[in-house]
């Protein structure tokens, strides 16, 4: 890709870089690690055929950490600017120094080891600018807003439509040696039409997200999909409390899985606030479920070739056959634990969640009547999954299915139970896949939970 949309080159920002780490190792750093990013990005928004916004953003960067000490009885200091002068440079890298001058040692703190450090990072094709003006954005917002309204009459208002494209650069390096850096974008296209009026209105929406412009949704589609989403729950009811099966739709589905990341992280296990501690080698999951961490897929969101320490990311299976063969770490949270880096400072890369039982034929109608009887779970509200114990309970709305069929919409009820059980109780995945973030799953089917209504 051209360095044209930027300001800087890439080879500009390895020579901020350098000049940082110079001026580190001058000041008499043991070490140091430096990130250095610049972005650009438009953001629109209608309502109701309306312009509402119309945001344009230009943004650079540097972060730097000065480490003090010997390995093992390390200090460290961070500090940032937006100024890439070098007298910027040089003043962020010794207030850095001071902050680690006054902080105390920590065993666990430092660079990472050389031999994790990704010193030939792999093109995964990350970025895909979107030169598109704001009247050409603001068209498309408009496509996809009057594309809901086109569905139906009941289609009465709409909370807005947006189009956003962001194409950033980055170089990060530290003193053992590491440089590395690439150009990166995200694109999005989202709408959230309002169906019938007065007490009974109901609001849905929907959204494409993509790297490269040309794989987004029509915004037609979008807004069409968005639109029947929101009728179909118009006269939703509420439900008497009981025990059902309960199927999470795939973007829901997600969450799960985000939940099990949560938990099985490096932050979480050494301070002993997850209910999934020291679980490695054991069953977590139904046995027939496999999640697999794929950081080099080319072109995918969660793609990368390291992570935002320098190390190097692989793929690897993260539970197999319902057995958790593997944390997600950073270099510090692996030193807490007495183990080694996954690759995973920044998060997860790339996660997909299947099962070995899943056929090609298992889409969304499939997955219904595998439920039978029960709730499909379309929306979930708030926070509501304490990580210490793995309580869950969350407010909720989608479906109720009897016979494989929906029959009705509900709403205002609470589903619960407890997430290990839940990830026990997973009965079946989808063959109906979708990507949200870094994470890619079908809809997910567990055996029972509580579902408490009026």
């Amino acid at each position: 890709m051209s360095d044209s949309v930027f300001i800087h080159s890439q080879e500009q920002l390895q020579q901020l870089a350098q000049d940082v780490l110079r001026y580190a190792r001058e000041k008499g750093a043991s070490g140091a690690a430096v990130e250095i990013s610049e972005g650009s990005g438009l953001s629109v928004g209608v309502r109701k055929g309306s312009v509402e916004t119309i945001e344009q953003n230009k943004d650079k960067g540097m972060g730097v950490t000065v480490y003090l000490g010997e390995e093992g009885h390390t200090r460290h200091g961070n500090a940032n600017t937006s100024d890439f002068s070098a007298k910027a440079l040089q003043d962020t890298v010794e207030a850095a120094y001071n902050i680690a001058r006054f902080t105390a040692e920590d065993d666990c703190a430092g660079l990472p080891d050389v031999d994790t450090l990704e010193m030939d990072p792999l093109d995964l094709k990350l970025c895909s600018p979107w030169l598109i003006s704001a009247e050409e954005a603001v068209e498309l917002a408009k496509r996809c807003e009057a594309a809901a309204f086109a569905v139906d009459k009941r289609i009465t208002n709409s909370e807005g439509a947006g189009v956003y494209a962001q194409q950033s650069h980055f170089v990060c390096a530290n003193s053992r040696g590491f440089m590395g850096g690439y150009p990166f974008s995200r694109h999005t296209i989202s709408v959230a039409p309002i169906a019938g009026k007065g007490g009974n209105m109901q609001r849905d929406d929907w959204y494409s997200s993509m790297r490269d412009p040309q794989q987004l949704a029509k915004p037609e589609a979008i807004g069409r999909y968005a639109a029947e989403r929101a009728l179909a729950r118009l006269n939703a009811r509420q439900l008497d409390t009981r025990k059902c099966p309960v199927l999470f739709e795939a973007p829901l589905a997600a969450g799960l899985l985000g939940a099990f990341v949560q938990a099985v992280s490096g932050g979480a296990l050494y301070r002993k606030s997850t209910f999934l501690l020291d679980t490695l080698g054991k069953s977590v999951f139904a046995p027939h479920v496999q999640i697999v961490e794929d950081p080099h897929v080319i072109g995918a969101v969660g793609s990368a070739p390291f992570d935002e320490e320098g190390v190097k990311t692989q793929r690897r299976d993260v539970v197999k056959d319902g057995v958790v063969q593997g944390y997600f770490l950073s270099t510090y949270s692996a030193r807490k634990l007495g183990m080694k880096t996954t690759g995973n400072s920044g998060g997860s890369h790339n996660l997909s969640m299947t099962s070995s039982l899943t056929k090609s034929s298992d889409n969304f109608k499939a997955m219904l009547k595998k439920l039978d009887t029960g709730l499909l779970v379309t929306e979930l509200m708030g926070q509501g999954v304490n990580y210490v114990t793995g309580d869950y309970s969350r407010g909720a709305s989608g479906y109720w299915v009897e016979k494989g069929v929906i029959q009705y919409p509900v709403e205002e009820i609470t589903i619960a139970g407890n997430m290990k059980d839940m990830l026990a109780q997973i009965v079946a995945i989808g063959a109906d896949t979708l990507i949200r973030g870094t994470k890619q799953t079908g809809s997910v089917l567990i055996e029972s939970m509580t579902v408490a209504g009026n």
